[in-house]
Formats: structure tokens, C-alpha cells, sequence
């Protein structure tokens, strides 16, 4: 089973690009579970139909600690399975912790067990490597490839810098590595040839450029991955290449952080700036 994080800034498309990714998974015959970690439990929403799914803090908060797997675990498009962390209420506690609570229970429960015959576990992780909650998956070994989604503006880029610099830190005790970059387009001035740059300076590559296309914001407010919406519409097939790449990716590094003043050069070498 191959375990991999989505990150990226908040709001640059982690949650959409990773549920339609494992729609072209699914779509492919790969049993793919997804585990949102981020309070909004949104990380499933296209897969289920809706917000469906109830969360495992809300399900602890409510039954207590006597939880079965299926009390935490719903059937999505082809056959997914999908966790929601969920979080605390809001203003009070820590968000990271529902990371940590969650990918602790599914362990204990069984939920990564060789039964299951899973090809592939997701993790959507809210915005960027802020605290040790949000880097649980990488820090502890629970996620082994990261996809970073980025676009060509700066504070996306500089968000995914960021990312790099915390899948370094703990490059060395969980094996986790870098599998790619996806630019998730902003229709940005030469946004796929400088987001190709930024990736071979962080030694890896962009593993896909995804056009913008209002197909996808569509396809959201019908509930549904682009693929499940309108098979035969172009960004159906954009998702699908990202899956099929994603799939026979044999690149994973350890990556090379740029120092501000590079990640600054690049983007005046582009003339975004």
C-alpha cells in the first residue's frame, strides 16, 4: 500500500485536486482510502455525494471510546473508503490533534490492515506544515510520498518551499520523500514553465499541470468529482492523467529548499513580478 499527503497553501485546491485524483484511481480499479485531515471535513464531500460523512472527534465526542471501524469509515464513489478527522469546536483545542486521534484509531481498529487489500492511502492536510499536528503524516512515517499543489503565485510557491523544508526535517527518520509538484492553475503569465523551473530547482518535477476550467466548480456545486459529473468533458481526462502519473511515479527525492531571494529571482525571471 502506497501512503501519500497531499499538501499545499490553503485554498490553492488540495481537497479538490485529491478527491478527483483518486477518482481517476478508482476509475483505474486502485482501492483507494482517503483520510481528511483538516476541521472542515471537506476532504470527502465530492466523493460522498455531499457532507455526508461524520467525523471521528464528533463520533469519540458522541459514543465515547467504544468505536467500530464502520462508525467511522463511508463507501464513496467507486468503492473509496473515507475518514474524516473533523476537529474541535471552534476556538477551542488544536485542529492537529484531530490528525493525530484519527490516524492513531484507524490503526488500532484495523483500518490499515492487509484485509482490506488497499492500493492506496490519502491524506488531505490543511494548508501548510504549521504546527507538529499538520506534519504528523510525514513526521511520523504515516505518509511515505508527498504531492505538493502550488501555483504560480508567490505565496503558493512559497508555501510549497515551506512544505519542502519540513519533508527534509524529517527525511531521515520517516523515509518520507517528495513525489512531485502539482500546478493547479491560476492562468498565472508563464505559470507552467516557471512552476517547471521551481520543481527541477527543488530537485523533483511537476508531475502535472492542471488547466483551470470551470467544469471543475461545476462539477463541486453538483457534489461530485469532474470525472463522476462528466466523464467525457477534458478535465475528466486532465484528472485522469494526473492519476495514471501519480501511479507509475518512481521519482521520489529528497528535496532541495530555495533560499527566499531564489524563489524571489525565479519569479522575477518569469516576469510575474
Amino acid at each position: 500500500m502506497r501512503k501519500i499527503a497531499i499538501y499545499g497553501k490553503g485554498g490553492i485546491g488540495k481537497s479538490t485536486t485529491t478527491q478527483n485524483t483518486v477518482a481517476g484511481l478508482a476509475e483505474m480499479g486502485k482501492k483507494v482510502m482517503v483520510v481528511g485531515c483538516d476541521p472542515k471535513a471537506d476532504s470527502t464531500r465530492l466523493l460522498l455525494g455531499g457532507l455526508a460523512q461524520k467525523t471521528v472527534l464528533d463520533t469519540l465526542r458522541e459514543e465515547g471510546e467504544d468505536v467500530e471501524l464502520e462508525d467511522i469509515i463511508r463507501e464513496g464513489y467507486g468503492k473509496t473508503r473515507c475518514v474524516e478527522s473533523g476537529g474541535p469546536e471552534p476556538g477551542v483545542g488544536c485542529a492537529g490533534r484531530g490528525i493525530i486521534t484519527s490516524v492513531n484509531l484507524l490503526e488500532q481498529l484495523g483500518g490499515y490492515s492487509d484485509d482490506w487489500e488497499l492500493d492506496y492511502a490519502f491524506y488531505d492536510v490543511l494548508g501548510d506544515v504549521v504546527c507538529g499536528g499538520f506534519a504528523m503524516p510525514i513526521r511520523e512515517g504515516k505518509a511515505q510520498e508527498i504531492y505538493i499543489v502550488v501555483s504560480g503565485e508567490m505565496m503558493a510557491m512559497y508555501a510549497c518551499n515551506n512544505i519542502c523544508k519540513g519533508i527534509v526535517k524529517f527525511a531521515d527518520a520517516g523515509g518520507v520523500r517528495l513525489g512531485g509538484i502539482i500546478c493547479n492553475s491560476r492562468k498565472v503569465d508563464n505559470e507552467r514553465e516557471m512552476i517547471q523551473e521551481f520543481a527541477k530547482k527543488l530537485g523533483s518535477q511537476m508531475i502535472h499541470f492542471v488547466p483551470r476550467d470551470n467544469m471543475v466548480q461545476k462539477a463541486e456545486i453538483n457534489r461530485k468529482t469532474v470525472i463522476d459529473y462528466d466523464p467525457t468533458h477534458s478535465q475528466a481526462d486532465e484528472y485522469r492523467q494526473l492519476a495514471k502519473k501519480v501511479d507509475e511515479n518512481e521519482l521520489k527525492v529528497i528535496p532541495k529548499p530555495l533560499e527566499i531571494n531564489e524563489l524571489e529571482n525565479l519569479l522575477v525571471e518569469f516576469g510575474i513580478v
